[in-house]
């Protein structure tokens, strides 16, 4: 088991037997009372050995540590340790550089769940913490895809409740092929991120199947008092299986399709799946044939259509022939 689980509670242990005036602590003291505080929070008895003891001292008195100072008195052959500073302890010291650097690192990557729900606690802790003086300038080293300035983020709180707790929603609509907005009764059941964009997944009873409405879309939300309708017989672990995306189309089946990939694009659709359900059928020096088999939608579509100059549809004939009728309307508008 690695040290450095347990360092923390190893400098808290020496902490406390430099600062004990009442007796004097030379190493083997200071080992064994590392190991006896490990024990006790965690009843490993694999302790830790000296060479471990004199790298947490040095850490303590580091500048990445807490630059601590420490008196070192030698008796015979042996020598003790204890603050030079009988009132000094790390409990009352600032964040050490390294502290305030490992909250920096953990607060940039909380960022990114900002507007969540349940994780709304973060902007007050946020600010909390940069009382303690964090590093002013912290260079970023990652980057979720995220996009903060999207519609319809602010719904996701009480979308996530209505779920959580089962309440029937009224929600005004507009959707993006209409020009009037209208009303939605549903009984909420799941949130779905695709494309950076939010979907959420829900029992619309006036019409009998299971609908999704873009996030972005909503115009308001407000609490129905209908009787909440149990999801009972829908698996959202498995639900998006066999699509790309989030939409199903009614009625439809999973079906096979056969796509020929150029050599040169083929390296990004091999290490980047278009679907887990992609397998190799041939290769030759020019293509790769691959196949699918998954129901055709419109985001399936919109990703082929992403690849077009470097893909041919071999199948099913429905998909070819569509493909076909894009090209030729592209045909026209560049010809």
């Amino acid at each position: 088991m690695a040290t450095n689980k347990h360092a923390q509670i190893r400098y808290n242990a020496l902490d406390k037997c430099f600062r004990n005036t009442g007796r004097l602590f030379y190493i083997d003291d200071l080992i064994e009372e590392c190991n006896k505080a490990i024990y006790e929070h965690s009843g490993i008895e694999d302790g830790v050995k000296k060479r471990q003891v004199y790298e947490d001292i040095a850490f303590m008195e580091s500048e990445a540590g807490w630059a601590i100072s420490l008196e070192r008195k030698k008796v015979g052959r042996k020598v003790s340790f204890l603050y030079a500073d009988p009132n000094y302890t790390i409990g009352k010291e600032a964040l050490s550089d390294l502290e305030k650097s490992q909250i920096q690192d953990v607060l940039l990557t909380l960022g990114r769940f900002k507007g969540m729900p349940q994780f709304e606690w973060i902007e007050d802790i946020s600010t909390r913490l940069k009382t303690i003086s964090l590093p002013s300038e912290q260079r970023q080293i990652i980057e979720f895809e995220q996009n903060q300035f999207l519609k319809g983020l602010e719904h996701i709180t009480p979308l996530f409740n209505a779920i959580l707790y089962k309440r029937v929603l009224k929600i005004q609509y507009k959707p993006f092929k209409e020009d009037a907005q209208k009303e939605i009764e549903i009984h909420p059941y799941y949130l779905k991120q695709y494309n950076q964009r939010w979907f959420l997944f829900g029992w619309n009873m006036e019409h009998g199947f299971l609908m999704n409405l873009a996030l972005d879309r909503i115009q308001s939300i407000e609490e129905a008092q209908t009787q909440f309708l149990e999801n009972t017989t829908i698996d959202f672990s498995e639900y998006f299986e066999d699509v790309v995306g989030v939409s199903i189309p009614k009625d439809s089946e999973t079906e096979t399709v056969v796509l020929e990939i150029t050599k040169e694009r083929w390296p990004y659709i091999e290490t980047k799946p278009l679907h887990g359900s992609q397998k190799v059928l041939e290769r030759n020096v020019e293509n790769v044939r691959i196949q699918l088999n998954i129901k055709v939608n419109y985001e399936l579509l919109a990703m082929l259509i992403s690849y077009m100059d470097a893909l041919e549809v071999i199948g099913p004939e429905s998909l070819r022939e569509n493909f076909k009728h894009i090209s030729k309307n592209l045909y026209k508008k560049y010809s």
